[in-house]
């Protein structure tokens, strides 16, 4: 662990979900929290509401493609939230499995997800369970691949 000081929202996790494995990590004074995909929506929830973390904005939420670093599994989603009570801020990272692109959505905890995760699925193919309207807002509809995929040819695919 880095000498920095992990965010007390850390804490506050491991106390209320103590059957999840945190990996918490600090660096240049951002801490970050890599959890199972599978719980993100209730712990976005509790990050949002418990008054002692008050994560009240999603200010970023992105696909990572980590093809080209060979790291498993290949994606990750990160959301990044702050805090205005506290003047504090946090990533929270899920890793998400080629074989199983699926990720709760947090529409219902923050409106502001709706754009975001519609351009990480339109982008990378990450589908967002639950999203009430998750469909392409870049590519065309009926586009059949994701172009930010470390895999997608430089100049597109020929036709």
């Amino acid at each position: 662990m880095d000498e920095e000081k992990l965010d007390v929202a850390v804490e506050r996790l491991k106390e209320k979900f103590s059957d999840i494995d945190f990996q918490p990590s600090v660096f240049r004074g951002l801490t970050t929290v890599t959890m199972p995909k599978n719980k993100i929506f209730e712990v976005m929830q509790f990050l949002r509401d418990d008054p002692a973390c008050s994560f009240n904005m999603l200010t970023d939420l992105l696909g990572v493609d980590w093809l080209a670093k060979g790291k498993k599994p290949r994606f990750e989603v990160i959301y990044n939230l702050n805090s205005l009570d506290r003047k504090a801020r946090l990533r929270v990272k899920v890793k998400v499995d080629e074989a199983d692109l699926k990720v709760p959505s947090v529409v219902g905890i923050w409106k502001a997800a709706d754009w975001h995760e519609r351009e990480c699925y339109d982008m990378f193919g990450i589908i967002f369970d639950g999203h009430p309207e998750l469909k392409r807002i870049f590519m065309p509809d009926d586009y059949k691949d994701f172009p930010l995929r470390k895999d997608f040819p430089l100049r597109g695919y020929e036709d």
